[in-house]
């Protein structure tokens, strides 16, 4: 099994979600004393905080460079940024290292391609709501001169924006759950259906904590759930076959 690079703190709440995915999908394949192999650098998140909205992304991004640097030095054999936000600077982290740096927007891709659906509602931060960065790895990906995006985008009105902020950075990244926030994003994720949306994406780490796929008829992509498995898959994708456990 190869051994994953985690990029957290960002915040700490999505990064202990994202160690308990991994391991369970490692468990759910191999047996239940199997974990995954992982090396976990914790980010400071004010710090990165403060840099993100002084709009200080060349910064931020040589943070994040330089903490993919040492999770290689350590023995990583990839890179996963435990954030949707933070992969606006993705490119700064893939500079860094000579090992793969896991895109969030290459997992999501993969199974809405899978669930075929071609127009999708985004629920995430201001700044990612507000750029493709999400998606456009996969748009660049696609070769020159065809920068489309793969699937339509649907987001809320700019007017809930700040509510969708203050939900996700005042409370979520908190610790807190509150019920009226799930109400809130409940009558997002409605108003998005009806605009036309086939499915809906959480393209926020922290989102889950409010919404699961059982609240919803139309199919949930949430992206930090999309992320951690694809890379524990890859992680378990070494051409070894661990003889599983009872």
């Amino acid at each position: 099994m190869k051994c994953l690079g985690l990029i957290g703190g960002i915040g700490w709440e999505s990064t202990a979600l994202y160690y308990r995915l991994i391991n369970q999908t490692v468990r759910e394949h191999y047996g239940s004393l199997y974990s995954a192999r992982l090396i976990l650098n914790s980010l400071e998140f004010q710090r990165l905080d403060t840099l993100v909205k002084e709009n200080r992304w060349n910064d931020a991004g040589a943070v994040l460079a330089e903490a993919a640097a040492t999770l290689e030095s350590a023995g990583a054999e990839a890179v996963v940024v435990c954030s949707n936000l933070m992969h606006y600077v993705a490119e700064h982290v893939e500079a860094a290292v000579d090992i793969p740096v896991l895109h969030v927007g290459d997992a999501i891709l993969k199974e809405l391609r899978a669930a075929r659906v071609n127009r999708v509602g985004l629920i995430g931060t201001r700044f990612t709501l507000e750029h493709d960065f999400l998606f456009e790895r996969p748009a660049a990906a696609a070769g020159a001169g065809r920068r489309r995006l793969p699937v339509e985008v649907v987001t809320p009105a700019p007017a809930d924006f700040a509510e969708l902020d203050r939900i996700i950075y005042a409370e979520l990244c908190q610790g807190e759950v509150r019920e009226s926030s799930r109400a809130t994003l409940l009558r997002l994720t409605k108003d998005l259906r009806a605009r036309g949306a086939q499915a809906i994406v959480l393209g926020s780490s922290e989102l889950a904590l409010l919404l699961k796929p059982d609240d919803f008829t139309q199919p949930l992509f949430d992206s930090t759930e999309l992320h951690a498995v694809a890379a524990a898959r890859w992680a378990m994708d070494d051409g070894k076959k661990p003889r599983r456990t009872r």
